[in-house]
């Protein structure tokens, strides 16, 4: 009986391990990286690594581009790194204010990294971090019982700041804000390569909500676009080039700024000016369009008209 039993064990044990969830590791250009996680929603299965981070490897270590949502997740994140590399995560920058792009910090911090982010971003992490642990209990349960905010050891106060890690020329810049203020983008001039956080969303629709001043988002996305890189590495989603970052951000935030404030200057009401704009099918490849697109309307309307 014993030795019917002992196979079966073992095919259900590599079975779940089979399904267990992993970040997708993509090359960029030499030595660059990133590491895309899920396109869909939080769940307790993908660790609430339902974004894309990045890592670059230099010959001093690895510098890491966001750090996950909670100690386990960073667990995840070390795990792919260390399928690239054998050198150790010296540096995290926390480029965003969300909960999966620095709940992290303190996993790594534990462990001799240096955590590094702009004063704003850091500033933006404190006013929603009793709101995202809120979240993340609901998601992560057990998983977030770890979970404890942990700022950056060295806050840059300058809205461009220019970082010499191992070898490699980095630019930490605030381009304006975004999908949440104080968002920063990570630039490697030598590469053209763009760490972008929320600033884009590659794949699937992005969200606008109360916090995320849309006019300010859309000239940020065209300082992000004004330097010209070959490479961006997005926030949620694959990496692409330039013109994929338009097509699926830059020109959507251009297309609601035009067609919302057009609606605005006609003196729509919101209800009509949501129903008028609803079907907009260059963007219905973006994931969520069924689900995001009226409420982005919706938000876009009432920023706008308490602008004038």
């Amino acid at each position: 009986m014993i030795s019917r039993i002992l196979p079966l064990l073992f095919l259900l044990v590599a079975s779940s391990g089979a399904h267990a969830f992993e970040l997708l590791t993509e090359p960029v250009s030499d030595d660059a990286y990133a590491l895309v996680g899920e396109i869909g929603p939080r769940t307790y299965e993908n660790h609430a690594l339902n974004n894309t981070l990045g890592f670059v490897v230099t010959p001093d270590g690895v510098v890491l581009i966001s750090a996950g949502a909670s100690p386990s997740g960073a667990r995840l994140i070390e795990a792919a790194v260390a399928r690239v590399t054998r050198q150790p995560i010296r540096w995290v920058i926390n480029v965003g204010a969300q909960d999966h792009h620095w709940l992290g910090n303190s996993y790594f911090a534990a462990h001799g990294a240096e955590v590094i982010a702009l004063a704003r971003t850091v500033a933006t992490q404190h006013d929603h971090a009793d709101n995202h642990l809120e979240r993340l209990h609901r998601v992560l349960k057990d998983r977030a019982a770890d979970v404890r905010p942990a700022y950056a050891s060295r806050v840059l106060d300058s809205d461009h700041a220019t970082l010499q890690l191992g070898g490699r020329t980095f630019e930490l810049i605030w381009p304006g804000d975004g999908h949440f203020p104080g968002d920063a983008i990570l630039w490697l001039p030598a590469e053209k390569l763009v760490f972008t956080g929320d600033l884009v969303f590659h794949d699937r629709m992005l969200g606008i909500h109360p916090f995320s001043p849309v006019a300010d988002w859309q000239k940020s996305f065209h300082v992000m676009a004004a330097l010209g890189p070959e490479h961006v590495v997005p926030g949620h989603g694959h990496p692409g080039d330039l013109a994929k970052a338009r097509r699926d951000t830059g020109d959507y935030l251009d297309w609601l700024i035009k067609n919302v404030g057009q609606a605005l200057a006609d003196w729509k009401e919101l209800e009509e000016t949501v129903e008028m704009l609803a079907d907009a099918p260059q963007f219905k490849h973006l994931k969520f369009y069924d689900s995001w697109h009226r409420r982005n309307i919706h938000q876009t309307y009432l920023q706008l008209e308490a602008a004038q």
